[in-house]
């Protein structure tokens, strides 16, 4: 992946493919990729040779850019609801919803929340995903999202996979706050912020910009004041109105997630911005919504990542290949563009410049296939698993 462009549509003839292919490792570092017998004859006697008898495709670790896995309980009743034909924002108006989540999550204890982390990070980083975003977000108040930010802390050194916390404190307005929007948003601000910072809990702040959550103008403020303090920002937008990409781009968000309901316009101002556009088909899959227009956001020059958006509510399953197979068959999407949007394009989702692409320099984060074709991974819709994964260049995963 190390020869794809960042932005704009991908041909498959693009991809930089090495025939027996070798890799070299010091330190959890790639030191050189190239071709294998030319490799074993330049490092013989100074270097460990593994060498595999079987066909393996290896690609760079998979990155998940946006998930939501720092939660308590479950939410199956709300998806039997929406089977029967409840929408999204009316069971959140009958007790179930985000808050729902939040009130399971607040009776669970640090331990059990980072157990809980740890577990589901550890089944993606299975299914070759080596870097995980994790968000807040069922707290929604102080002390409970700081306990959700200090059990990511907790599991990010519990799990072999990268996890990388962001805080959504901004989900909703908790039911528990006497006062409005602003109000929440402010309090955030004075007593939540200060103690990330002092704590290094996580330089990322997440907003959901939505009718029954926050409108843009009520959350510029507050990303003012999150951009003052030095925090990086990414922005929950249009998921179901458009309303927040155009609002993540104003304020220079790393990434706008969602963009279910963007339109050409929403569209254009993406892709003439260095924000990422993360499509979450996880959340079109369990909501029984439209997927992110993919194809549009690509051809108009967009750099789209792909992300699972595993959380209890509306993405249950957490199967990111899965998800990218189903967006690329509705989308369109080239195999390249696929694999691009979770390896390169979405390591710049997280501002990470060292992994994503198998190159000198790069964390030694890669995912090996048994087959003869990189094609197979996504033919399979996530049925082909990983014979192997490796973390830091260390193997921390192989099938049975």
């Amino acid at each position: 992946m190390d020869q794809v462009p960042l932005k704009g549509p991908i041909r498959d003839e693009e991809l930089h493919v090495i025939e027996e292919g070798a890799v070299l490792i010091e330190f959890g570092l790639i030191l050189e990729v190239g071709v294998f017998e030319a490799m074993a004859k330049k490092y013989t006697g100074e270097a460990d040779i593994i060498k595999f008898s079987e066909e393996l495709i290896c690609l760079p670790g998979f990155i998940d850019s946006h998930t939501h896995i720092c939660y308590s309980g479950t939410r199956a009743r709300d998806f039997g609801l929406r089977n029967g034909g409840s929408s999204y924002l009316e069971i959140a108006e009958n007790g179930g919803g985000i808050w729902d989540t939040v009130t399971q999550t607040r009776l669970a204890n640090e331990h059990v929340l980072t157990q809980n982390v740890v577990s589901r990070a550890n089944r993606h980083l299975s299914e070759g995903v080596t870097t995980i975003e994790v968000k807040s977000g069922y707290g929604l108040s102080v002390a409970e999202e700081l306990k959700m930010l200090r059990s990511i802390q907790s599991a990010d050194g519990l799990s072999y996979a990268d996890l990388v916390s962001t805080c959504l404190a901004a989900h909703i307005k908790p039911k528990d706050f006497f006062g409005d929007n602003a109000g929440y948003l402010n309090h955030l601000v004075r007593e939540l912020f200060p103690v990330i910072k002092q704590e290094k809990l996580t330089n990322r702040i997440d907003a959901f910009v939505e009718q029954g959550a926050f409108s843009a103008e009520e959350v510029r403020p507050y990303f003012d004041l999150a951009k003052a303090e030095g925090f990086a920002l990414t922005v929950h937008a249009d998921q179901f109105h458009a309303s927040g990409s155009a609002l993540a781009v104003e304020m220079g968000a790393v990434s706008a997630d969602h963009l279910e309901a963007s339109t050409d316009r929403e569209i254009e101002i993406l892709a003439k911005s260095h924000t990422v556009a993360t499509a979450l088909p996880g959340a079109s899959i369990g909501l029984g919504c439209d997927f992110t227009p993919a194809r549009k956001l690509l051809d108009a020059g967009a750099c789209l990542a792909i992300a699972s958006d595993w959380n209890p509510g509306s993405a249950p399953m957490g199967d990111l290949i899965m998800q990218a197979s189903a967006l690329a068959t509705f989308q369109k999407l080239t195999n390249a563009e696929v694999l691009s949007a979770i390896t390169n394009r979405a390591a710049r989702a997280l501002q990470l410049d060292d992994r994503g692409v198998l190159s000198k320099g790069m964390k030694a984060d890669f995912v090996l296939y048994q087959t003869g074709h990189y094609n197979e991974i996504l033919y399979h819709q996530g049925k082909l698993t990983p014979s192997e994964v490796w973390k830091d260049g260390k193997q921390v995963f192989k099938k049975d």
